[in-house]
């Protein structure tokens, strides 16, 4: 069960009240007051400075059967951390004797270790591209307050397909999915990016509306709006973060074997609140 923390007075002074009432479970942070027009304060974050992942904040991703993750794998080859960097790889894989998919692809996610709710998240990294290349950064409902996907929403905080010099950015639901209302509102927008270095890429998430960033530069936002069906906002809920380089399927296309290995390197993920 979910506990409230008690902050002396002073410090809430000194955080400007952005931390009114959070509650924290460990692993899941709630916002219960904010206050756009103040700073945040960093709650939680990864430097990437070990020599392995931090699995107390993040799993490597399954495999399944969706588009998204028909190629993820454990593969050492997959994923390295150094200089202060994670390097998620999509590669042709080299031995098909353990493994028959054609590629493998690394991801990592914080389900069951961290999640947030409200607040702003920030990811640095530079994105290599290829035909077929489409890393990932979102988030999925920790606790799937409302059912079944897609009944908890989705943000995708970034995609990146191809050589797109454009990166989207979406949420989906059963609003957008199952009812068939992408655009009231309008749920995605794209932001243009430099492919060739490191760019920032977050959201500011608010109880009435998600607001996409690029570099620190608002790009996108989604809105909770009155009289639509209540499915239009199931972001009042812990979601927690996924990192993946995504490899093929319908939406990005074919793969082009000879363009791989190809990698997200990412240096830092921050959540503020």
């Amino acid at each position: 069960m979910a506990r409230l923390v008690v902050v002396p007075l002073i410090a809430l002074c000194l955080m400007c009240q952005v931390l009114n009432a959070q509650k924290k479970d460990n692993r899941i942070f709630i916002q219960t007051n904010y206050n756009e027009a103040k700073d945040w304060q960093l709650v939680w974050q990864d430097n990437f400075d070990g020599i392995s992942i931090d699995t107390t904040k993040w799993t490597k991703v399954p495999r399944g059967t969706a588009d998204w993750d028909r190629h993820m794998s454990y593969d050492d080859k997959c994923y390295a951390l150094k200089d202060g960097m994670l390097y998620l790889r999509g590669i042709n894989n080299p031995d098909k004797n353990n493994d028959t998919s054609r590629y493998l692809t690394g991801g990592i996610y914080s389900k069951g270790k961290f999640a947030f709710q409200y607040g702003k998240i920030e990811i640095r990294a530079k994105l290599e591209c290829g035909k077929g290349a489409w890393p990932a950064m979102w988030m999925l409902a920790e606790q799937e307050k409302y059912g079944k996907y897609p009944r908890n929403g989705e943000i995708d905080i970034m995609e990146h397909l191809n050589f797109d010099s454009i990166i989207y950015q979406t949420t989906h639901s059963y609003y957008t999915l199952e009812l068939k209302q992408p655009n009231n509102p309008p749920h995605f927008g794209t932001a243009k990016l430099d492919v060739s270095g490191f760019n920032t890429f977050g959201i500011n998430w608010y109880p009435d509306k998600i607001v996409f960033t690029l570099n620190g530069q608002e790009t996108f936002t989604y809105p909770r709006v009155k009289d639509v069906d209540p499915s239009q906002w199931p972001y009042d809920q812990p979601f927690y973060v996924l990192l993946d380089m995504q490899l093929g399927g319908n939406w990005v296309g074919s793969i082009n074997p000879g363009h791989l290995p190809v990698q997200m390197i990412i240096d830092w993920v921050k959540v503020y609140q």
